[in-house]
């Protein structure tokens, strides 16, 4: 299958929908979840024009790695869950809903269940306090 160029995280990485920025580098993206399942949910998107793992560079995947590794501290650091999960889906029957691979960066707390997975949109503002948090942690 061709990579669809007018998903959403297509755009993101176009400028053409805004998104609250997290980190920023020359391969990667990482941006709050408009639909987090719970309060610090990042997500990690490579500038590589790949549907999923399966199709994604070497390289690509090296550099996503890696600032998924950088903001898991940085999320860490800043927020203290107890824990912190990081997923990533291939493919609709997986539960992939963006053809653009990403990861989830997703913070754990003992005793609170998460949000279920893309069901309720939040605005910017009420994101921005927590990406301020994360952001000063890198």
């Amino acid at each position: 299958m061709a990579y669809d160029n007018s998903n959403i995280f297509a755009k993101i990485l176009r400028g053409e929908i805004p998104c609250v920025k997290i980190y920023e580098d020359a391969q990667t993206l990482a941006f709050m979840d408009v639909m987090p399942e719970a309060d610090g949910h990042v997500l990690v998107v490579p500038k590589e024009a790949a549907e999923d793992i399966l199709s994604l560079s070497p390289e690509g995947l090296t550099a996503m790695m890696a600032t998924v590794q950088k903001v898991a501290k940085a999320v860490d650091k800043a927020l203290m869950p107890g824990g912190i999960l990081i997923k990533q889906y291939n493919r609709p029957a997986a539960g992939q809903s963006v053809p653009h691979i990403h990861f989830h960066i997703v913070p754990r707390w003992e005793g609170i269940p998460l949000a279920p997975h893309g069901k309720v949109m939040v605005e910017a503002a009420r994101l921005e306090p927590v990406a301020a948090k994360i952001r000063s942690a890198l």
